[in-house]
């Protein structure tokens, strides 16, 4: 795929889960916030004002943190797939 193309998808992914309505599983949420954060190279800490929500968001981050901006990107994009629009 190229730099472009993902760039595209990735953003269109972003938007549908942006206007999805239905409420939606914790751990799927944090898998995308994960993917979200590294395609983005953002490596900010977690801003919720929860520390438990904190918590679980630095796990997420921690868990995926040996994959690069496009692999997240590609992750996100297929979750979104696999686990959204397919229902």
């Amino acid at each position: 795929m190229i730099d472009e193309e993902l760039h595209k998808k990735f953003n269109e992914a972003v938007e549908y889960v942006n206007s999805y309505t239905e409420p939606l599983p914790a751990d799927f949420l944090l898998r995308l916030y994960a993917y979200f954060k590294i395609a983005n190279r953002n490596f900010d800490n977690p801003g919720s004002r929860t520390p438990l929500i904190n918590a679980f968001k630095a796990n997420a981050l921690f868990q995926a943190k040996n994959i690069g901006p496009k692999q997240a990107m590609k992750k996100y994009i297929e979750l979104v797939e696999k686990e959204l629009k397919s229902r």
